[in-house]
């Protein structure tokens, strides 16, 4: 049932650590911060405590969740592991490399939407790490948003999109990268798969493993029904109620010429004149200023009363892949 006020905001003193370690071993929810985006975490190997993650998201069960924990110690009581996962342990955690590997009994069939993997993470969040080792257990938390909408990049978005139906929220500052983990399935260690791009490129994650990685599935044969591997597979996601218009290019002149009632999003800050409805998400253009902002502009512009929001697909590889991936996914029908 939601609550009749909005949630309470910690900033992480000692104190307010403990009393949030205590309500996750007692099963409550709390929004925390990751490096990525905010969570919605709760204990992972209590189920009952995870399925309030998904009441309190409307989120189907069949997107699984991300099982976080703090020292590489824990993963083998939660997932069976091998050598490309130690590999890329050693190389990429802490931080946004999100792995999908046979999963223990201990992790709970909801949280990976019944089936026989499960999705795991060392996040690298300072305040969320000495959560973790504060809680004890795993904590599995998707994006702490309402299902399908643009994911939160700050303490103020949860407690927009969810502050009435959760009592927690703690507060760890704008997030540093903006976008959700990368996720690589090394069920198969001599196969691995990309199944979302993320701030670690396929090129790192070649590098690390020295074999070739498969890219990510095309939309076409995504499916929409029945259990997902990983969550953030969904051909529609991360979406704002506006729709979103996608531009190969995207120029200050065409931006200029454009509709008024309509925004514009350009890749980098224009010359010249401005207009109230121009706006860019790095001044120079930088993909990881812009992937930093991606997500808050989104949020801005559904909140501006525009009729579209025009944006300018990201230009290069790597971490243009992520920014592209989530545009594509916004701007689906």
């Amino acid at each position: 049932m939601p609550k009749s006020s909005a949630a309470r905001l910690y900033r992480g003193t000692p104190l307010e650590l403990v009393r949030l370690a205590r309500l996750l071993r007692a099963g409550e929810l709390v929004a925390v911060p990751t490096e990525t985006v905010y969570g919605l975490a709760a204990n992972a190997l209590d189920a009952r405590a995870c399925r309030k993650i998904f009441s309190a998201k409307g989120r189907p069960i069949t997107d699984p969740l991300i099982v976080h924990f703090h020292a590489l110690a824990q993963l083998d009581a939660i997932a069976e592991t091998n050598g490309a996962a130690r590999r890329l342990a050693k190389a990429f955690w802490p931080g946004p490399l999100t792995l999908v590997l046979p999963r223990r009994k201990s992790v709970p069939a909801i949280v990976s939407a019944g089936l026989p993997s499960v999705a795991v993470r060392m996040p690298a969040h300072p305040l969320f790490r000495r959560l973790l080792k504060l809680v004890g257990v795993p904590l599995a938390a998707p994006s702490a948003n309402p299902f399908g909408y643009v994911s939160p990049t700050t303490a103020q978005h949860v407690q927009d999109g969810l502050g009435k139906k959760i009592a927690h929220i703690l507060d760890g500052g704008p997030a540093k990268i903006g976008l959700e983990s990368t996720i690589l399935d090394v069920r198969d260690p001599a196969r691995p798969r990309l199944l979302r791009p993320g701030a670690i490129t396929r090129a790192e994650l070649e590098a690390a493993l020295g074999c070739r990685v498969s890219a990510p599935p095309r939309r076409a044969e995504e499916k929409n029904r029945g259990a997902q591997l990983a969550p953030g597979l969904l051909k529609r996601h991360y979406s704002p109620r506006t729709p979103v218009v996608l531009h190969d290019v995207l120029t200050a002149a065409a931006a200029r010429a454009g509709l008024r009632d309509e925004a514009w999003v350009l890749a980098a800050k224009p010359a010249g004149r401005n207009m109230k409805n121009i706006f860019w998400l790095d001044a120079r253009g930088d993909l990881r200023g812009t992937a930093r902002q991606l997500f808050s502009t989104l949020r801005q512009l559904d909140d501006g009363r525009f009729k579209k929001i025009h944006v300018a697909l990201a230009v290069g590889d790597g971490l243009a892949e992520a920014i592209n991936d989530r545009l594509r996914r916004a701007a689906a029908r």
